[in-house]
């Protein structure tokens, strides 16, 4: 029998990015070497790897995120135990909310959701390294 989805990943992400503050590139731009704010990149590997990520940023996959938040897990990033605000992005937005949300409901804070992702970035003359 056929499973009977429930949810569309379309109203799952809406919902994310309802609850997630964002902010745009423009003024995500405007942060990007400020000591205050970490720059999380959820793309896989394989994305990160043909575009680049904003210099500095931490390379955490929405796959593996949570593991490399909790500071309990073999995998933890020591770049998530710091009282920053953590500025989350992916290629459009969509991953990146649903990440936000996650860790948002995991305990970590300030967390912000950049609008439009990667593709919003470039928009506004941010550069990947």
């Amino acid at each position: 029998m056929a499973q009977t989805i429930t949810r569309s990943v379309k109203d799952i992400v809406k919902q994310a990015l309802s609850s997630v503050p964002a902010i745009s590139a423009e003024d995500a731009l405007a942060l990007a070497n400020s000591p205050g704010h970490v720059f999380v990149d959820l793309r896989d590997g394989t994305e990160q790897a043909k575009t680049g990520v904003i210099a500095g940023a931490v390379a955490s996959s929405r796959g593996m995120m949570e593991f490399h938040i909790d500071p309990e897990s073999p995998a933890h990033k020591p770049e998530f135990n710091q009282d920053k605000t953590y500025v989350f992005y992916c290629a459009s937005g969509g991953r990146s909310a649903l990440a936000a949300q996650v860790a948002m409901d995991m305990g970590l804070t300030p967390v912000m959701n950049m609008t439009g992702g990667v593709a919003a970035w470039k928009k506004v003359g941010g550069t990947l390294s």
